[in-house]
This record gives structure tokens, C-alpha cells and sequence, in this order.
């Protein structure tokens, strides 16, 4: 599976190009996604599927933000396996893609933010 970078398009496009937006956006992003994955590998290691599906809920729109699609419909399909119960066996995968793909943006978000934060001052 490829990993997927992020891409600003949606979020400049909704922001209307407000940079300060952006950079509250990319933080917000960060937080929570860090903070998500490490509840999704509690989660499965507890087997509490319930949580596992709200948290594949509650991560999709933030990695639909930041154009994240590929990720985002993963963990779509996740959700729907949490609630139907099924595919066990793919759960670790998806979370760990997940991560991957997450450690990943949020390199370039950084970088992103480092170019923008010296630009304006």
C-alpha cells in the first residue's frame, strides 16, 4: 500500500488562503491525530471494538481536510467493520497504515508550517 502525503488544496480552498487558518488547522491535526492513533492501538489491544469504530469516525473528517482521501476511506472501512463486527484481521493493518500515513503528513505539515511561519515575519 502506498502511503498518502497530505495535500492543502481543500484546506486553502476553504480557508479562503487565510495562512493563519491553515497553520491553526495543521496544528489542530496534529493533536488530534496523534491523540487518536494511541487511543485506536488501546483500543484494539483491549478489544473494545465499540471505541475503535467511534475513533475511525471521529478521524476521517480531519484527514478529509487535509486531503487525505485514500486514508480517510480506510478508516471509513474500518468504521463499518467495527460495527458490523467483522474482518478482525484487518484492524492492526489499518490502524498501522493509519499511523504511517499520518507520521508521514504531519513531516511535511511541519515543514508547511517552519516555510509559512518564516515568511511572515
Amino acid at each position: 500500500m502506498k502511503l498518502e502525503k497530505a495535500d492543502l488544496t481543500y484546506l486553502k480552498s476553504m480557508s479562503d488562503g487565510n495562512e493563519e487558518l491553515i497553520l491553526e488547522m495543521i496544528d489542530i491535526f496534529i493533536d488530534q491525530v496523534k491523540e487518536i492513533w494511541g487511543e485506536m492501538e488501546d483500543s484494539l489491544e483491549k478489544k473494545d471494538i465499540d471505541t475503535l469504530g467511534k475513533l475511525a469516525h471521529k478521524a476521517k473528517s480531519s484527514l478529509a481536510i487535509m486531503g487525505m482521501d485514500s486514508t480517510a476511506q480506510s478508516l471509513k472501512d474500518l468504521e463499518l467493520y467495527c460495527n458490523e463486527n467483522t474482518n478482525l484481521e484487518l484492524y492492526q493493518g489499518i490502524i498501522s497504515n493509519f499511523k504511517s500515513d499520518c507520521l508521514i503528513a504531519i513531516d511535511e505539515l511541519l515543514s508547511y508550517k517552519k516555510d509559512h511561519l518564516t515568511d511572515n515575519t
